[in-house]
């Protein structure tokens, strides 16, 4: 029972800082879906988009390095 509570907590943590992401390099306010063309395709810039993969990738980064801490 204990990974499994350790996973949701897990999957809970990256959907936040992947919202956090995404409403800080993307605009975008949710990635939850909401059934909506208008409201979950999105137009961003290449720049944008580079800026956003590489916080993500940092932030999985400083994950594992806490984790092997």
């Amino acid at each position: 029972m204990a990974v499994l509570n350790e996973e949701i907590d897990m999957k809970t943590q990256v959907d936040t800082v992947l919202t956090e992401i995404a409403q800080k390099y993307l605009y975008i306010d949710t990635l939850e879906t909401r059934f909506s063309d208008r409201l979950d395709f999105h137009e961003v810039g290449v720049q944008m988009l580079k800026s956003a993969l590489k916080s993500a990738y940092y932030a999985g980064a400083r994950s594992e390095k806490e984790k092997s801490v």
